[in-house]
């Protein structure tokens, strides 16, 4: 089998062997692929420099097992590079993307809204709530998670100004003002439309969705959560 100029990023890679690279990509129509770059780490090598995280890409490769060979790569431009803030939630993106994707899975609308928090990460001007918040819960929607976020789990339409509790994979139900762990009935009726301008969406939907992501994570602490505390 061989793939030719699929648009793709590179998620993470490691040495292997004296001059080669392993790279785990995320490509438009198959999904999370392994592929093993050979001679990629010799100076002369074609692929030299060009397998850079957060940067549009044309791969070609082929194989039938699990790790496939890459071929050529091809730099596509048109993305800023990432520094700062923008940088750590770029490492955040990726990592969520490498635990939670099934292998050669595609999620082409997914592959298309990373593009865009990658250019909205680059001009954003610092702002990185919003479109992180947003991706967070387009991911669990293209896992199958989706979140109910204007009916409550009886079916009811949410109030906002009602208190509720999020149940994981059964949805909201109405609870007393105070109650610890709730979050407004706004906040959800905002994070249905991804509106995160009110101070207060932002908090309580962070919250949300680290307690919903530590679920479908298994417990496991993000190795760029930890660097970006740090």
């Amino acid at each position: 089998m061989r793939i030719d100029a699929q648009p793709a990023y590179v998620l993470h890679t490691r040495p292997w062997r004296e001059t080669s690279l392993l790279a785990e990509i995320f490509s438009r129509n198959h999904g999370r692929v392994a592929l093993l770059a050979r001679g990629a780490r010799r100076p002369q090598s074609p692929l030299r420099g060009l397998l850079m995280g957060f940067q549009p890409l044309a791969l070609s490769w082929s194989g039938k097992g699990e790790v496939k060979t890459l071929i050529k790569a091809e730099w596509q431009g048109g993305q800023p590079l990432l520094s700062g803030q923008a940088l750590f939630c770029g490492y955040y993106l990726n990592e969520l993307l490498m635990r939670l994707l099934p292998r050669e899975d595609a999620h082409p609308l997914l592959f298309e809204g990373y593009a865009r928090i990658l250019l909205q990460l680059a001009f954003g001007e610092g702002e990185t709530e919003a479109p992180l918040r947003a991706f967070e819960r387009a991911l669990l929607g293209e896992l199958g998670y989706g979140l109910t976020l204007t009916h409550d789990r009886d079916g009811a339409a949410l109030e906002a100004e009602s208190r509720y509790h999020y149940a994981i994979e059964s949805g909201s139900c109405r609870v007393a003002s105070g109650t610890p762990g709730s979050v407004a009935g706004q906040t959800l009726l905002d994070m249905a439309t991804d509106d995160y301008r009110n101070p207060a969406t932002r908090g309580e939907a962070k919250q949300l969705m680290r307690r919903l992501l530590a679920h479908y994570l298994e417990g496991v602490e993000l190795e760029s959560r930890k660097l970006f505390q740090a």
